[in-house]
């Protein structure tokens, strides 16, 4: 009970493939997976549907065969044109250009503020799908035939746990089924091989978030079903192939050489003449070729083919053997088959470069960065994989219990190869913001007006701006303290070392209206005290501690030091002293003397 229930949920959420999703407030985001919103339906049908409306009154007319039976009509011809090495090439290269990796090695880009989001979506595109190998024949399938049909593996708790193509041949898309909900989508499968018998055979119909219709829309009248790329050029291919016929016809039947052999009859009767001259062809012509069977010579062997000469019987005036060179006919209509192959191409939107016809080919990386026509052809397919490749996701998000505005929380990005639209959109701006520089500098106009008129901004716009612009002053301060004083602002509420601090002497200043430090600042705050260096005043053994200077300026006799820096020293000492001091240096001056005196005598003796 509870998966049919999740499964009948999930139908009604696909009842119109228009998801539409409230995101806050009054903005809705709108998944409009199917186009139905920008595809008008039903009343533009005319191939299929219109093209038999007079015959449904016949006996043993069904609508819905005269379609199948026309879509394998075109399905034939885009097979035989598969085989054309021209449109497999463009093919290929539509298959190729829409595929490409991004600069970090990525097919599809999925962007989403809900990391688990991106986790579930990562592994269902790369893990599940294997977009990186399955992205390339889909788009292929889907550029060749126009449609391509993507069979969903839905599992209540787990979401799509695989995927499975389904021939193009086989399926039929069924709309208006629903009196109700003219937008009711189911698909028909026809399965079981009903080429030769009906013998296990079978339709099953499917629901529309079961399967995943690739389509490219781009002509009404194909409608419900998609228009292939080389529908333009499915006539063109035609008229193409036939002058290329016959052109071989006429290289085969017309351009090889031949000879017209002469040869006198002489005097031989008219009755003989046919027989002379069959006999001579016989000896000419016939080559003999030995029997693998028997072993002898099989004369009946002639090796006469498309390029068999003429023998022609002279007589009279024209007597005389000769033989004559016919050359063979020169084919003219070349121009014509190359106007086709250029329409072709034409058709095939793909640059003629880049199909082996010419070598001057730039040297971009892609062909979408060389030609802005094929470029914009391949973003339109690109938002056709992109938009049921989003319907893919939502149904495994859905699966997986996301529910309202999570259902549509994300974005997906295939690589676009052409930087043309950027190189665009930069050259606009570079040119906007040259414009506003220039009137803005020269105090021609305001910047109000530059904003308004060159960018075409709103008041709105205009203050949201001016606001950005003041946290980017910010954003930059606070750089610039982290950078050369190792101070942020953000997390300290101070700057450091800027002018103003400098001026008036602070180490900081508040950067809000409260904060900061207490007056007299901090405890401990400031330069911290310098302890004792040798040879500083603060020294312990003061200044100069071995004398050194002292014993220069001694040893010196200077003028500019007057005596020894001893006597003068000692002069001074002399001056300050009393009778009492006089006294006492006499005495030990004496005894120095004396002690001089004995040490001398001894040292003598000795």
């Amino acid at each position: 009970m509870a998966e049919r229930d999740f499964f009948s949920r999930l139908k009604r959420l696909f009842s119109t493939n228009v998801i539409v999703r409230n995101i806050g407030g009054r903005k809705l985001k709108i998944a409009d997976t199917e186009k139905v919103q920008s595809v008008a339906r039903r009343h533009l049908v005319d191939r299929y549907n219109r093209l038999y409306n007079n015959m449904s009154g016949m006996s043993g007319y069904n609508q819905a065969l005269y379609q199948k039976t026309m879509r394998l009509g075109l399905f034939q011809d885009y097979e035989a044109m598969d085989t054309d090495p021209i449109v497999s090439s463009a093919l290929d290269i539509y298959a190729d250009e829409s595929t490409l990796k991004g600069e970090y090695g990525k097919v599809i880009k999925v962007s989403t503020d809900n990391d688990n989001i991106h986790d579930i979506l990562h592994n269902l595109f790369y893990d599940i799908l294997n977009i990186e190998f399955n992205l390339y024949p889909w788009t292929r399938n889907l550029v060749k035939y126009g449609d391509f049909f993507l069979y969903l593996d839905i599992s209540e708790k787990f979401g799509i746990t695989n995927v499975e193509p389904l021939s193009t041949y086989d399926v039929t898309r069924l709309e208006g089924e629903d009196p109700e909900n003219p937008y009711y989508v189911k698909y028909m499968l026809e399965s079981g091989d009903q080429r030769h018998t009906a013998a296990g055979a079978s339709k099953l119909e499917f629901e529309s978030y079961e399967l995943a219709h690739f389509r490219l829309l781009s002509d009404s009248n194909f409608l419900p079903y998609g228009r292939s790329m080389l529908e333009g050029g499915r006539k063109i291919w035609k008229q193409l192939s036939l002058m290329e016929d016959a052109m071989l016809i006429h290289r085969i039947m017309r351009a090889p050489e031949k000879r017209v052999f002469k040869i006198d009859i002489g005097n031989i009767p008219p009755a003989e003449v046919d027989n002379f001259m069959q006999k001579i062809i016989n000896k000419m012509k016939k080559a003999p070729v030995i029997d693998e069977g028997t072993g002898q010579y099989n004369l009946k062997y002639n090796i006469q083919n498309l390029t068999e000469d003429f023998f022609m019987p002279v007589r009279g005036g024209d007597s005389g053997t000769s033989i004559d060179n016919i050359g063979g006919l020169e084919y003219t209509a070349t121009d014509d088959i190359e106007y086709l192959k250029n329409k072709l191409l034409a058709a095939l939107r793909v640059p003629k470069a880049f199909l082996g016809y010419e070598e001057a080919v730039g040297s971009k990386a892609t062909l979408a960065a060389e030609d802005v026509r094929f470029a914009r052809s391949i973003e339109r397919i690109q938002r056709i994989l992109v938009s049921e490749l989003t319907k893919i996701a939502i149904v495994h998000l859905y699966a997986q219990g996301f529910r309202d505005q999570e259902l549509v929380n994300f974005e997906l990005e295939l690589t676009n190869p052409s930087t043309i639209y950027e190189a665009e959109k930069i050259e606009l701006w570079s040119s906007k913001s040259t414009l506003a520089r220039d009137v803005i500098g020269e105090g021609l106009l305001s910047s109000e007006w530059a904003y308004k008129n060159i960018y075409g901004f709103t008041d709105d716009q205009i203050k949201d701006q001016k606001e950005q612009i003041v946290k980017d002053y910010q954003e930059k301060f606070r750089r610039g303290q982290i950078e050369n004083e190792g101070n942020d602002p953000a997390e300290s509420g101070e700057a450091k070392g800027t002018p103003s601090d400098m001026a008036m002497g602070r180490t900081g200043h508040e950067l809000e209206d409260e904060g900061g430090s207490p007056p007299g600042g901090w405890n401990g705050a400031g330069r911290p005290k310098e302890g004792p260096k040798y040879s500083k005043d603060g020294s312990a053994r003061g200044r100069d501690p071995l004398g050194a200077h002292d014993k220069k300026k001694g040893g010196s006799y200077s003028p500019k030091y007057g005596s020894t820096l001893a006597l003068a020293h000692l002069d001074k000492l002399k001056s300050s002293f009393g009778n009492k001091d006089r006294e006492l240096i006499n005495e030990a001056q004496e005894l120095k003397d004396e002690y001089e005196t004995e040490v001398s005598s001894s040292l003598s003796d000795s």
